[in-house]
C-alpha cells in the first residue's frame, strides 16, 4: 500500500502539471472503485484547479466549485500523460487538462477512491477525524504520550491508527520502532514518556527522510509506468525476517499484529 512519503512524491509529482491549469473533460472508465466515483465530479469540468494538497494519504485538488479526493488504495498510482495516450486495463478515471496533459488513476483492486465534494474537505466524513499530521507541529510527545495513557493496545498498532496520527503505515511504524529501541509489542500506556519523545523525532526523521529521496523520482512520473514505488532506502528490520539485525548479531523477526507483518530485533527493541 502506498504510504504517507508515497502519496507525499505523488502530490508533488503531478503539482507542476495541473497547478492553475483547467480541467476540459473528466473520464470514468470503471466507477466501482472502494466507493462509486459520483457523477457530480463532472461539476469540476471547466474549473481551474487552485491548488494541490494532501492530508493523510489524500490527494485533494480543489476549484471553485468543489474538491476532488483522491486515494490510491492498496495498489493505486497517478501518473502525468499526455492527452491521446491510449489506457490500460486498470486505468479507470483521467482528469483532463487545457495544457495537454492527463492525470491517470490506475488501480488493479480497485480499493482506491476518486470523490467530490461542495464543501470543507477537511471536515469530509473520511478525513475530518484523522489524527495530526506527522511532520506537523500538532504531532509531539506531549499529544502522543497523553493520548497513549490508558491504552492496552500494541505501540505498533497505536502508531499505525489513522485517528491518532496519519500516514505512519506498517514500513515506516517498524523501521521507526527500531531505531526507537522500542518492542512493537509493548503496549502504548506503558510506554514511558521519554521514550515517546524519542519515538516522535524518529518518526519524524524517517518519514521526512523518506520524502527527501522521494523526490529523485519525481521524474519517473512522466514515463509510462509512472510509479515511484516504495523508496530504496535501507531498511533495518521491514522485510529482513531471519537476517541479522543491522546493529547486533540477533536475528530478526517476525510476527502478525492486527492481521500486518511485523519485523523487529528482540534484543535492541526492548
Amino acid at each position: 500500500m502506498p504510504e504517507l512519503p508515497e502519496v507525499e512524491t505523488t502530490r508533488r509529482g503531478i503539482l507542476p502539471y495541473i497547478d492553475q491549469q483547467t480541467v476540459v473533460e473528466i473520464i470514468v472508465r470503471q466507477p466501482k472503485l472502494r466507493w462509486l466515483v459520483p457523477d457530480e465530479i463532472h461539476d469540476m469540468e471547466g474549473e481551474i484547479v487552485q491548488s494541490v494538497t494532501r492530508r493523510g494519504k489524500y490527494i485533494l485538488l480543489e476549484t471553485s466549485k468543489g474538491t476532488v479526493l483522491i486515494h490510491l488504495g492498496m495498489s493505486g498510482s497517478l501518473r502525468i500523460l499526455d492527452v491521446g495516450t491510449e489506457p490500460e486495463k486498470h486505468d479507470h478515471v483521467d482528469i483532463v487538462f487545457a495544457n495537454k496533459k492527463l492525470i491517470r488513476l490506475c488501480d488493479p483492486r480497485r480499493f482506491g477512491a476518486v470523490l467530490w465534494t461542495t464543501k470543507n474537505p477537511l471536515k469530509h466524513k473520511l478525513i475530518r477525524s484523522l489524527g495530526p499530521e506527522p511532520l506537523g507541529e500538532d504531532f509531539n510527545v506531549d499529544y502522543l504520550f497523553q493520548f497513549s495513557r490508558g491504552r492496552k493496545v500494541s505501540i505498533k498498532q497505536f502508531i499505525m491508527n489513522g485517528h491518532v496520527v496519519v500516514g505512519v503505515g506498517n514500513i515506516y511504524a517498524c523501521e521507526s520502532l527500531f531505531k526507537a529501541g522500542i518492542s512493537p509489542k509493548a503496549l502504548a500506556g506503558k510506554v514511558s514518556k521519554a521514550r515517546y519523545k524519542k519515538l516522535v523525532i524518529i518518526i519524524k526523521e524517517v518519514l521526512a527522510a523518506a520524502i527527501e529521496q522521494g523526490g529523485t523520482t519525481l521524474k519517473d512520473f512522466v514515463r509510462a509506468t509512472g510509479k515511484p514505488g516504495y523508496f530504496q532506502q535501507q531498511l533495518n528490520v521491514y522485510g529482513r525476517a531471519g537476517e541479522q539485525c543491522s546493529v547486533c548479531d540477533a536475528t530478526v523477526k517476525q510476527i502478525k499484529q492486527g492481521q500486518r507483518s511485523t519485523f523487529y530485533c528482540g534484543k535492541c527493541q526492548r
